[in-house]
């Protein structure tokens, strides 16, 4: 029953967008007004986002707001193909088409950027709960493999902006607060200045809650600190610096029956104060430069450094973590009458350090050391890309990466490993060809194939048993996919979908042992092939009538991706389905705004049912995820003001968004909130 409600709900929310769509002609009666032509920088293209030969999505700030500052969550889980989930407050995993098959901490298989500068580290990782929500201004993803350019991934790669785009003089501040249910409290703060050849963003922000279950509570402290300066006519340089303090309790996953009577953490988390104490600090340049006429050249450098504490049931692992690292990248184009030649061309090199200390967990203090472990995770590639633009109709794109990781690993606290023991990948060559045909001003169409590939990750390696695992091998498959986007009606509907075919060889899978620990092997191959739709949609915009604009949008993505030749010891998998992986998502968004100042935002999630062991034993059962924002902004004396209130999970729906996969003794569920609320105001002047 469930499920057919769903399905009703998919068909009645992109008829209803298509629909209304058709009458905005009767609707419109004031000027002009189009949706916004954001452009993409991905694959080094600077053009909108329907002129873009690839599966890439933009969260534009607007978007961002849609609800409040304390989770990108809902927002990213808009775009088709993309789910991002919560297991407990702070502990955020992030998938791009299926890539949360493996993801031990943060990240994986997804390649992040920050303002250009690489956020993923050398060992593969990236810590997602250091970005907080109101320090950025909009998230470039690229769905599917973009190793040409980006290096090692399968998923895909995301492009995160902080600070403004602008020239004209600016000395603006802002500050919102914001309270609610668990004893939530979010305070955030900033300053802009701008003027001709400088730009400055100061941002802070606090965020702490208990969490909706026991040993669930979380805070986190951030400050930022980003912009740019115009050195001289030909080059500006950009900055990017942050400090981070998180922490944040793990009250361990549940089995089906305590999920539907009793969402108490898990006995051992609470005996041994099972928790994540992160402190990063986060540097980064790059420097524009115009080096002739017809060539250009951008250089950043990276350099970071993470304590991290996790006390967990069974150890108490401390990690330190240095990485540092570069890109540069040189960018030759040309124009002459109607086509434009670019050629691309750099490296980019990534090292991590970690010393990592497991000891015994007695009761949430240090006990008897285990071992200590000490190791170098190398990433380097070099790149090449190609774009023609013939007639401003034809986009044609070729790129290729060489790519190869060296881990090296000893274990000082044993007499026996003293010595390094170094483990190389091949060097994994990565193409992508891509083109792009206009089918008229406003549809276009395009087509790609491109290999990906993922080494495995220093978590992996050295998972929380202890063990150095050098016999894994990276993931690596090819993405065949072709679609059509563009805008209609003006540019008030806009149009993205897409129909892919990934092949992944050598999945890294998890385990789950009986003492908590997990660990990682390769497991056969995947066969992902599916289809994405976005729409979206302005419905009214009067600004006479009361109510003044109305936008609708609605994404849709459906995954039957399945293990094709999978086999551990006497147990088949092939042709099972892939381990975390919901068949379909909808997601439907209504923003709404009056002329006199209230607002009404509206976000709907329907997931459907998915696997939590790869013996398909286990299933998540689906939901429907109701969240809404009404509030009311104006201003007074140049001073902006807006107060809202937030109601999440409207339906009291009892579903998990992070689920432990293939968790030993079927503890595969961590509960996310019932019904809750928070109310907040933002002041900007």
């Amino acid at each position: 029953m469930k499920c057919r409600r769903m399905g009703i709900a998919i068909v009645l929310s992109n008829f209803c967008l298509s629909s209304l769509c058709a009458q905005t002609n009767k609707l419109f009666t004031d000027s002009v007004h189009i949706l916004d032509t954001v452009k993409v920088t991905a694959f080094d293209l600077q053009v909108h986002r329907e002129d873009a030969p690839a599966a890439v999505s933009v969260i534009n700030k607007q978007q961002l707001q849609l609800l409040d500052n304390t989770t990108l969550v809902p927002i990213f889980n808009t775009i088709p193909g993309v789910r991002m989930e919560e297991r407990s407050p702070g502990s955020y995993r992030l998938s791009l088409r299926g890539s949360l098959l493996r993801s031990p901490y943060g990240v994986r298989n997804v390649k992040m950027y920050w303002n250009d500068i690489p956020f993923t580290d050398a060992g593969g990782n990236t810590y997602l709960q250091l970005v907080d929500a109101s320090q950025l201004q909009s998230a470039e993803i690229i769905k599917g493999p973009a190793s040409s350019l980006y290096g090692a991934n399968t998923g895909g790669a995301v492009i995160l902006h902080s600070g403004r785009v602008s020239t004209a003089h600016t000395n603006d501040f802002n500050l919102g607060m914001g309270t609610g249910s668990y004893n939530l409290f979010d305070e955030h703060a900033a300053w802009t200045y701008t003027d001709k050849n400088f730009q400055s963003n100061l941002q802070q922000s606090h965020l702490q809650n208990n969490g909706c279950r026991q040993q669930s509570a979380l805070r986190k402290n951030i400050i930022k600190w980003d912009g740019s300066t115009n050195i001289s006519t030909h080059e500006k340089l950009n900055y990017i610096f942050f400090y981070s303090d998180i922490f944040y309790q793990t009250p361990g996953g549940l089995t089906l029956h305590q999920l539907e009577t009793d969402t108490s953490a898990y006995p051992l988390a609470v005996t041994q104060h099972a928790a994540v104490y992160n402190k990063t600090f986060f540097s980064g340049i790059s420097l524009e430069s115009a080096l002739g006429k017809d060539l250009d050249n951008t250089t950043s450098l990276m350099f970071n450094h993470t304590s991290f504490k996790n006390p967990f049931t069974n150890n108490y692992e401390i990690r330190h973590e240095w990485n540092y690292g570069g890109r540069t990248n040189f960018d030759y184009h040309i124009k002459r009458s109607s086509i434009r030649f670019d050629v691309s061309a750099g490296v980019e090199w990534l090292q991590n350090h970690s010393y990592i200390t497991d000891n015994g967990n007695k009761g949430g203090q240090i006990d008897t050391l285990q071992f200590k472990d000490e190791l170098y995770a190398t990433q380097y590639f070099g790149f090449v890309q190609t774009t023609l633009q013939i007639n401003d109709t034809w986009i044609l794109q070729a790129g290729l990466s060489e790519n190869q990781q060296k881990v090296r690993y000893r274990r000082p606290s044993d007499m026996l490993q003293q010595s390094f023991v170094n483990g190389n990948t091949k060097k994994m060559p990565a193409p992508c060809v891509s083109v792009l045909y206009k089918i008229t001003k406003n549809i276009h169409v395009y087509a790609l194939a491109a290999k990906g590939f993922s080494p495995p990750a220093l978590a992996e390696l050295h998972p929380s048993n202890g063990t150095f695992n050098d016999s894994l091998q990276p993931e690596f498959g090819w993405n065949f996919e072709t679609g059509f986007k563009g805008n209609a009606i003006g540019n008030r509907l806009q149009f993205d979908a897409s129909i892919y075919n990934f092949s992944l060889h050598d999945a890294i899978v998890s385990r789950g042992a009986t003492n908590d620990a997990a660990y990682y092997v390769n497991a056969g191959s995947t066969q992902q092939r599916g289809f994405e739709l976005w729409l979206s949609g302005i419905i009214i915009h009067n600004e006479r009538s009361f109510l003044s604009d109305l936008q609708l949008s609605n994404s849709f993505s459906y995954q039957p991706f399945k293990f094709k030749n999978y086999t551990e010891g006497s147990s088949v998998y092939s042709g099972n389905r892939l381990t975390g992986v919901p068949k379909f998502i909808n997601a439907t968004t209504v923003s709404a705004n009056t002329r006199k100042g209230f607002f009404l935002n509206i976000l709907l999630n329907n997931t459907s049912s998915l696997p939590l062991d790869d013996a398909n034993d286990a299933f998540a059962k689906p939901y429907h995820l109701l969240q809404s924002k009404i509030g009311f902004h104006f201003m007074a004396n140049k001073i902006t003001y807006e107060i809202f209130m937030m109601l999440d999970n409207c339906l009291n729906e009892t579903y998990s968004l992070g689920n432990d996969l293939n968790a030993y003794g079927g503890r595969f569920y961590n509960p996310a909130p019932k019904r809750n609320y928070s109310v907040g105001g933002n002041i900007s002047l």
